[in-house]
């Protein structure tokens, strides 16, 4: 075939797929499974900055990109239902953990919940690219998806820049550490 049929031709998931690879149902029900405790362990962050901020000046903003984030929620909730693909089994650590995460950082102060929020949704917009990437045009309205939330996912980290998170007290040790925290719970959450 040569490339410019290869190029007009409909991709579909999964096509490139190697020997040992997830089939495309698997492929599928992984991207579906974590992104859902993505964004759930995201409302979980927000939940505990604004049980610790939830008074202060920076509780508006806070307030904002958590009713974000259970849009999302909300949307990988009824696509769990839809494709039939079940829940991570690790909800409930990231219930408790997402929670701790986010009343830690907060009483570290609003920079630091703001760089929480930084760290967490660059390594998500990043996921969320790499994740439309590797969808065909037989998942066109799922990949719209992913692109609109990693949209999204970019606008929360420049609100966190704008609130100060790169003057957080220790900024870059605690960037790092959530950004590692949060591939390790999205590389966990794709399995489990």
């Amino acid at each position: 075939m040569s490339e410019d049929a290869k190029a007009t031709r409909p991709t579909v998931t999964g096509e490139d797929r190697l020997p040992g690879d997830p089939t495309r149902d698997e492929l599928i029900a992984r991207m579906i499974r974590v992104d859902h405790a993505g964004e759930y362990g995201a409302r979980r962050i927000y939940d505990g900055q604004l049980a610790v901020l939830g008074r202060g000046p920076a509780a508006p903003v806070i307030r904002e990109l958590a009713e974000a984030e259970q849009a999302h929620l909300d949307t990988f909730d009824a696509l769990l239902a839809e494709r039939r693909v079940r829940p991570t089994l690790l909800s409930p650590v990231w219930h408790v953990a997402g929670y701790a995460l986010g009343a830690a950082s907060a009483l570290l102060g609003e920079r630091a919940a703001m760089a929480c929020t930084v760290a967490v949704e660059e390594v998500i917009e990043t996921h969320y690219a790499s994740q439309a990437e590797r969808l065909g045009d037989d998942e066109a309205e799922l990949r719209r998806t992913l692109e609109e939330f990693g949209a999204d996912e970019a606008r929360h980290r420049e609100t966190g820049l704008a609130h100060g998170a790169e003057q957080a007290p220790g900024y870059e040790a605690l960037a790092v550490a959530v950004k590692r925290g949060t591939r390790l719970a999205i590389w966990l959450s794709e399995r489990i």
